[in-house]
């Protein structure tokens, strides 16, 4: 048997118990009336809200899109389309002022500056963070980052750099999650975590930001077994 077997689920199965076990926790253990779901337009937020409008019907999940300014426009687009597809209403929270207002942008921007000086808006970046190889204990983060004449530079991280730059970009979960508990509020709803099995078993979640819920329908699935969901709902893609 190999790997791949392993993680095969009955999806039919699998579904109607997270459908159940999201009744029970909404309406019976929290006394809500529905759930709110963060749509990042990824499979894990898509599989999320498929399986609470099929355990709770359309009209009790509410959708909220929370692009900023680095976001890619696919993001909301095909948070769209699920939401047409499945008919239940959402909102789009635009969070670029709230994150300019607490700095988010210029104390990552600084960071990085102490490494390139020259480090301007129009530059893009990312981190890169290595796979864990067999028997190491620790990994060096690095920083890759794109000029605007498109020159692209890869940069090792002193682990200072790499915290500041870490906690200045994990403003924008924790500002996700304060509108999506507002609008779970005003309507009495409970909030639906989206972060997956390996996420949560590997700390891959910003804390008191996507880590935080009412429930988390889908964090006792690997990420393969989500994708194995999304086929069986037939999702858009």
């Amino acid at each position: 048997m190999n790997s791949t077997d392993c993680l095969a689920i009955d999806a039919a199965e699998v579904a109607e118990e997270i459908e159940c076990a999201i009744r029970e926790i909404v309406l019976r253990k929290l006394r809500r009336k529905g759930v709110v779901v963060g749509l990042s337009g990824g499979v894990d937020s898509s599989v999320v809200a498929a399986l609470s409008v099929r355990a709770l019907g359309n009209d009790r999940v509410f959708g909220v899109m929370m692009p900023e300014r680095e976001c890619s426009d696919d993001s909301v687009q095909l948070a769209k389309k699920l939401a047409d597809e499945l008919r239940f209403p959402t909102v789009i929270e635009n969070i670029t002022a709230v994150l300019d207002a607490a700095s988010c942008y210029r104390r990552r921007d600084d960071a990085i500056r102490k490494l390139v000086p020259e480090f301007e808006a129009n530059y893009k970046c990312k981190l890169v963070v290595p796979k864990v190889a067999s028997g190491a204990h620790y990994t060096i983060p690095s920083l890759v980052i794109e000029s605007p004449d498109g020159k692209t530079e890869k940069l090792r991280l002193s682990a200072a750099v790499y915290l500041e730059i870490v906690a200045a970009t994990n403003f924008k979960q924790r500002v996700r999650k304060m509108f999506e508990y507002h609008h779970a509020d005003r309507l009495q709803y409970a909030v639906a975590g989206t972060p997956n099995r390996l996420e949560y078993e590997q700390g891959f979640f910003v804390k008191n930001g996507d880590g935080a819920a009412d429930l988390k329908p889908i964090a006792h699935l690997y990420k393969s077994q989500v994708y194995q969901l999304a086929e069986y709902l037939a999702l858009p893609r």
